[in-house]
This record gives C-alpha cells, structure tokens and sequence, in this order.
C-alpha cells in the first residue's frame, strides 16, 4: 500500500497513457507531466502568496487578507481577475514585440526547469545524464528576459532596473554554479536524480545528506544567499527598489504581463528551493530511516515549502543591502569563499574516511570565515559609506 502511495501520480499517469495506441503513450505520458507541473506549481504559487501576506502580516503585528473569502483564501482569486481585465498598457515608444516577449521567456524558462528535478521517486519528466546543465542552461536566459523587458519600455527607471539586475544575477550566478559544483564533485554525476540516490542512503536513522558535512553546509549557505539574489528577493531586491527606479525594469507593464513577472519570480522561488532539496537536502528522501514509509513526494514538496517560508521569514526581517554593499559581498565574500570549498570539497573527497578530513575542513573554513568576513568585509571600501551635501 506504501510503495503504492509513493508511486501515485506514475500509476495514474500510466493508466490514463493506457487508453492511447502504444505508439502514442510515450508522448502522451510527457504531455501528462507537462499538464501536472503547468497545474501545480501555479496552484502553490496562488497559496504562498496568501501565506506570505499573512505571515508579513503576523511579523509585523497585522492581520493580512482576512476579506475575500474564508481567512482570506479567495485572495489569490481576486487578485488573478484583476490581473486579467485590468488594462494592458504598451508605452507608445516601446518595442511592442519585445515588450509583449520577454514576461513569456521569463516564466518559459522557469517552467523548463522543473522537467529536470526529480520529485519523487521515479517522478522526473526528463531523465537526462546532464540534468544539472540542462537547469543551470535554462536559467541563465532569465537575464536576457529581464534585459528585454528593460530595454523594450524605452523608460530609463526600467533601464536602470534591468541593468542592476542583470549585473546582481551574473554576479550570483557564477556563485550559484560554482556551490553546485561541489556536490558534482563527491557524486561524479550531473543527473540529478543519481545525485538523490547518492544521498539515500543512511548511518542507523540519519541520512547521509551533504548538507551535514563542513563543505555540503559551506556550499549550501553560498547556495542560499545566491539563490536569494538571482530572484530577486529581500534583502536582495534591488532590481525593483521603490525608492529610486519605481518598479524597476518592469516599471511599464501592466495587466496580465506584470502578473507573468510576479509568477515568474515565485515559480524561480520553487525551482531554487527544488534544485538545492535536491543538491543539498537529499531530495525526496526521508529525513530519518523509520520515516521511508511516508511517499517521497510529500517529502520533496514538505522541503520546498519550508525553504519559502524562510524566504518569507528574511523578506520581513532583513532591510534592503545598497548595490555596492550588494556586488562587494557577491566578488569579496561569497565568491572567494566559494572557491576556497571547492579546494576543501577535493580534500574531503581524497583524504579518505575517518575523522581527520572532518578536522581539517572545518579548520580550513571557519579559519576563512573568520579572516574574510571580520577582517576583509570591515575594510573601508566595503564598510558604511558617509555622505556629504551641498550646503
């Protein structure tokens, strides 16, 4: 019954495949996992963003949307009308192909992403050998998205928007790249789900996640915060400041193509909350040996969605970095240290099992915490800044 519940959505997927000729049933089984991932990751998205306006609410001692149906459930709902009738409006100077082109490279994309991650046991769309590769290749035409929204508005607030943002992600994502490098390292596979596999396995009840080595833990920090700044979220939303650049580089959209930017950048949440789950947090699998009876699917998703509340937790606890703080902590801090785990990553790999290699790389990286954080971070060309007006 167990291994039933875990193999659900195959079982159904296969069974609706059946009524099809059998030369048919392989694609129908892709359009099947299309037609899931399209429906339930937009369904997530319209939940967490009532569970995000409730739990900034609750941070910051209000209540959040309590009008529009039961506890404010039918939010989303509301929301989603009025993104559809509201008017779309094109700048008369602007780009009109590009403009209507780069919300739908944005959230294209993104989708293109989940084909790769491994949900479940058995449940990937696409099982290829280089999946990693295939994700990180995805991922980097979100910058040109957010490069054609900018320049298409002919707006220099959207420009400036688009510009900052495209140097805050390349900065990020070389770090974002190089922190899963690590784990290619130990596993010696690009697929991602022999990489969950490599990490299903278990010392009486604990897994043997990378997350609980030193440079797993190192990797997986640098991960996070450049998984924060590549969408754009606080305390790295400088793209889109509202004190300075309005909206940032979707400052002339409206209508339903600003609501393809707002579900692009969740759907980017869910998908770097998957990609480290599974890089980091061992996938689908159970956090403890006796917990492999619950599906593994539930477990996958139970680990995305605590990755978004703390998404949700740094948005309302963390003020906004300014972009020289924001680019000196991205080629100052996180990508040196990054590299420097990469150098403890092959010692962990080669120095063989036993305790030394735990001793020696936890020496390595915290020494590098220490120097690099409270001595090089202090540095005056990193520190406050003081500013000086004109009488």
């Amino acid at each position: 019954m167990a291994g039933k519940l875990d193999q659900i959505f195959i079982l159904l997927r296969d069974w609706l495949a059946h009524f099809l000729p059998a030369a048919l049933r392989p694609a129908a089984e892709v359009v099947l996992g299309v037609i899931a991932i399209v429906c339930v990751f937009p369904g997530l998205f319209a939940l967490t963003t009532v569970f995000e306006r409730k739990g900034l609410g609750r941070i910051q001692n209000r209540l959040g949307p309590n009008r529009v149906g039961p506890f404010g459930l039918f939010q989303p709902v509301a929301d989603g009308i009025k993104a559809l009738i509201k008017e779309d409006i094109v700048p008369f100077s602007a780009n009109a192909g590009v403009h209507f082109l780069a919300p739908l490279v944005l959230v294209v994309t993104v989708f293109m992403g989940f084909a790769v991650l491994p949900m479940g046991r058995n449940m990937v769309l696409v099982n290829m050998d280089s999946g990693l590769l295939f994700y990180f290749a995805m991922g980097a035409a979100t910058e040109l998205s957010v490069f054609m929204a900018g320049w298409s508005s002919r707006n220099k607030y959207s420009l400036l928007g688009a510009m900052r943002a495209v140097a805050q992600m390349i900065s990020y994502e070389v770090v974002l790249l190089l922190s899963a490098v690590s784990v290619v390292m130990i596993s010696g596979t690009l697929s991602l789900p022999a990489i969950v596999a490599s990490q299903n396995t278990y010392s009486g009840i604990w897994p043997h996640w990378y997350i609980f080595t030193p440079w797993g833990l190192a990797a997986f920090v640098m991960y996070a915060i450049a998984g924060t700044a590549e969408t754009n979220r606080s305390p790295f939303d400088l793209p889109e400041g509202e004190s300075e650049l309005v909206a940032g580089y979707h400052t002339e959209y409206s209508g339903f193509k600003f609501a393809l930017f707002f579900l692009g950048e969740y759907l980017a949440m869910f998908s770097i909350s998957g990609l480290g789950t599974t890089l980091f947090l061992g996938g689908w699998s159970a956090p403890f040996s006796f917990l492999t009876l619950i599906p593994s699917w539930i477990w996958f998703f139970g680990k995305v969605m605590v990755s978004i509340f703390v998404f949700i937790w740094m948005r309302g606890t963390l003020p906004r970095l300014r972009q020289d703080q924001l680019m000196n902590f991205a080629w100052k801090f996180v990508l040196p240290f990054t590299l420097l785990d990469l150098l403890v990553t092959a010692l962990w790999r080669f120095m063989g099992e036993g305790w030394a290699r735990w001793v020696v790389c936890t020496v390595i990286l915290v020494a590098a915490y220490a120097v690099m954080g409270c001595l090089g971070l202090s540095r005056k060309d990193i520190g406050p800044r003081s500013y000086r007006y004109a009488e």
